[in-house]
C-alpha cells in the first residue's frame, strides 16, 4: 500500500512538470526566443517539494492546503500569460488547420542513419502540432491545465485529516468550478474588442489567475475543530466553528468566483458596450449565484442567532433554576421566578414542633 502510495505521488508530480514543460516550449516557440527556457525553473520548487513530501509525509498529503497543486500553478500560469498577451490574428481558417495526424513514413534509404522510424514519427508529430493554430493552442492548454488540477487533486495521495467522502465532494466542486473558470476565459476573450485592449486583457487574467487560487485549498469540505464551547468564546468564532464549510462556500463564491466574473462582465456590457448573447447569460448566471449565496449566508446567520438564544434556556433547564429541585428536573423559567419568590420558607424544625403539637 505504501508503495501504491508513492508511485501516485511521484505520478501525479511527474505530469505537473511535464504540462508545464509543454508549456515553455509552447512560448519559446512562439516567442521565437531561447531566453523563455528560463521558466522552466519554476520547475525546481515541485521537485524540492517532491522530496520533502516523500521523505518527512511518506507521499501522503497535508491538512487544508496541497503544496504540489499551489507549485504547479506556479509554473504553469506564467507561461500562459505570456501566450495569452502574445496572442497574434493567427485564426483556423480552413479544416487543414484540423486534420488528424497522419505519420508519413520515408524508404529507409532516403532517411539517416541515426534516424529510425519511431524518431521521424516523432518529428513529424512535433512538427504537425507545432503547425495548430493558436486559438487551438490556448483552449487545448486552458482544458488540459484544469483537467490535469482535477485528476491531479484525485490521485495525490490523501492525508489523515480528509476523508475519501470528503475527497469525492471536493472533486465534483472542482469540477463544476473548472468548466465556470473555462467559459469566463473563453467566452471573454474571443471578444475582438477584449483582445485589442490590453487593459482589459490584464485585468481579465488577473481575475482568472486569483480564481485559481482555490485549487490548492480544501477549506470547503472540512470543518474547523470546536473546543469545548465556554463563556468566553467570541460570537465570530462560534460561528466559524459550525458553518466553517458552507462559509468557506460562500466565501469562494463572492469573492474568488461568481463576484470577480460579475465584476468583469459587468464592465464589458456597459463601459465597453460589449453585449452578446453569451456574455448576457453567463452574467445572468453569476447575478443569480451571488443572490443564492447571500440568502444562505442570511439563512445561516438567522439559524445561528436563533442557536444562540435558545442557549441559555437549555443551560437553565439542565442545572435546574430552582435550588430546591433536583438537577435532572427542567422547569420553566416564568414559574421557576414567581412561585419561588412568593412562596414562603419554612424551616425543619418548625414544621416538626407545629406536627408534634398537632397530636
Amino acid at each position: 500500500m505504501e508503495l501504491l502510495v508513492l508511485l501516485n505521488a511521484l505520478a501525479t508530480r511527474l505530469l505537473f512538470a511535464l504540462h508545464s514543460l509543454l508549456g515553455v516550449w509552447r512560448v519559446t516557440k512562439v516567442m521565437e526566443e531561447p531566453k523563455y527556457w528560463l521558466l522552466a525553473l519554476l520547475n525546481l520548487p515541485l521537485c524540492i517539494e517532491t522530496v520533502l513530501t516523500l521523505k518527512f509525509k511518506q507521499g501522503r498529503g497535508y491538512k487544508w492546503f496541497s503544496p504540489a497543486i499551489f507549485i504547479y500553478l506556479i509554473s504553469i500560469v506564467p507561461s500562459l500569460w505570456l501566450l495569452e498577451l502574445h496572442f497574434g490574428s493567427q485564426a483556423c481558417h480552413n479544416e487543414s488547420d484540423m486534420r488528424p495526424f497522419t505519420p508519413k513514413y520515408e524508404p529507409a534509404y532516403q532517411s539517416k542513419a541515426i534516424d529510425g522510424p519511431i524518431i521521424g514519427t516523432a518529428i513529424e508529430f512535433v512538427n504537425t502540432i507545432s503547425a495548430v493554430c493558436e486559438s487551438v493552442w490556448m483552449l487545448g492548454l486552458h482544458q488540459t491545465f484544469l483537467l490535469l488540477l482535477i485528476i491531479g487533486r484525485w490521485l495525490l495521495p490523501i492525508g489523515g485529516e480528509i476523508t475519501r467522502d470528503q475527497l469525492s465532494q471536493l472533486l465534483l466542486m472542482f469540477v463544476g468550478t473548472a468548466a465556470d473558470i473555462l467559459e469566463f476565459t473563453s467566452e471573454t476573450m474571443e471578444i475582438e474588442n477584449v483582445r485589442t485592449n490590453r487593459a482589459v486583457v490584464y485585468a481579465i487574467l488577473a481575475v482568472w489567475t486569483w480564481s485559481m487560487l482555490q485549487f490548492p485549498l480544501d477549506l470547503a469540505v472540512q470543518h474547523v475543530g470546536c473546543g469545548r464551547p465556554g463563556s468566553s468564546k467570541r460570537v465570530f468564532s462560534l460561528l466559524l466553528c459550525r458553518y466553517s464549510a458552507d462559509l468557506w462556500n460562500i466565501g469562494i463564491s463572492l469573492f474568488i468566483q461568481d463576484g470577480p466574473f460579475l465584476v468583469v462582465r459587468l464592465i464589458l456590457m456597459g463601459y465597453f458596450q460589449v453585449i452578446n448573447q453569451m456574455l448576457v447569460f453567463f452574467t445572468a448566471k453569476n447575478i443569480l449565484i451571488v443572490m443564492l449565496q447571500l440568502y444562505r449566508l442570511i439563512v445561516l446567520s438567522l439559524d445561528f442567532h436563533a442557536s444562540l438564544r435558545n442557549r441559555p434556556n437549555s443551560r437553565k433547564g439542565g442545572v435546574g433554576c430552582c435550588p430546591c429541585e433536583p438537577n435532572t428536573i427542567s422547569l420553566p423559567p416564568s414559574n421557576c421566578d414567581t412561585d419561588e419568590r412568593e412562596r414562603p420558607s419554612v424551616a425543619l424544625e418548625d414544621s416538626s414542633s407545629v406536627t408534634v403539637e398537632g397530636l
